[in-house]
């Protein structure tokens, strides 16, 4: 093993793969979600209950991610399903912004150890409307249950909502997303200046870790390297649907 890949497992809580060219999708900064150090705009879970089918044929409620995935998302989703006394909601994933794309393989795990299903979509919860976006944030924040619908035009999945939703069992998307995959950068969040050395061993110990998970999720591994040509262009690629069931991304057609 050479000192670079050594040194990128010694790390490796601190240095991710982060997904690269991303637009924020809010306005305004959430606040912190974490304990100390934890960033903005982390990934927020809640228990969302709408009309009969409203998340799927006899299924009116769900668990809403919504926000960036960063280093300590993983603990948040074990909390809320564990909430759930067995009860398996299907999660709702709407992804913004750069995200930790380690933590979303392991959301994709929890996903697929606890048996649960998937799709994207954003959520639009009841008493959020007229308020601010500081208020409408308190309101999640304990975890639900509000009133809401999902709001499945104009759905985006990025990266990281694409690997997340890879765990799940059974993994829709309504016909309407936008599925755009990006390039990826190495990114060590205490000391933002990387060195060449310790990004090539990064790079590559990541993307065996992650073409082993692609692999144990039934996904083909040409998604990743449409990501890594991504990340050498600086292009986007968007798949069209029939590309969402060929690559397996999901499990039935939209």
């Amino acid at each position: 093993m050479g000192a670079a890949s050594g040194r990128a497992i010694v790390v490796s809580g601190l240095i991710a793969l982060v997904t690269a060219g991303v637009a924020a999708g809010q306005t305004t900064a959430r606040p912190p979600v974490g304990g100390v150090g934890s960033p903005p705009d982390a990934m927020i879970f809640y228990v969302a209950h709408g009309a009969v089918d409203a998340c799927g044929k006899g299924c009116s409620d769900w668990i809403a991610a919504e926000g960036a995935v960063q280093f300590d998302t993983n603990r948040r989703l074990i909390a809320i399903l564990d909430r759930q006394a067995g009860h398996k909601l299907p999660v709702v994933i709407h992804t913004w912004g750069g995200s930790n794309l380690n933590t979303a393989t392991k959301l994709g795990r929890i996903l697929r150890d606890r048996g649960v299903d998937a799709t994207a979509g954003a959520t639009d919860v009841e008493a959020c409307h007229d308020k601010p976006d500081a208020d409408c944030f308190a309101l999640k924040r304990p975890g639900g249950p509000l009133d809401a619908r999902i709001e499945a035009s104009d759905t985006g999945c990025d990266n990281a909502c694409v690997l997340m939703l890879a765990g799940a069992v059974h993994r829709s998307l309504p016909p309407t997303t936008r599925v755009i995959l990006t390039g990826t950068v190495i990114h060590n969040r205490l000391a933002p200046n990387v060195s060449e050395e310790e990004r090539e061993g990064a790079t590559a110990m990541f993307g065996q870790q992650f073409r082993v998970y692609l692999r144990e999720m039934g996904i083909q591994i040409e998604l990743l390297d449409i990501i890594d040509r991504n990340s050498a262009s600086r292009q986007a690629t968007e798949l069209p649907p029939s590309e969402w069931v060929r690559l397996g991304i999901v499990t039935s057609a939209p």
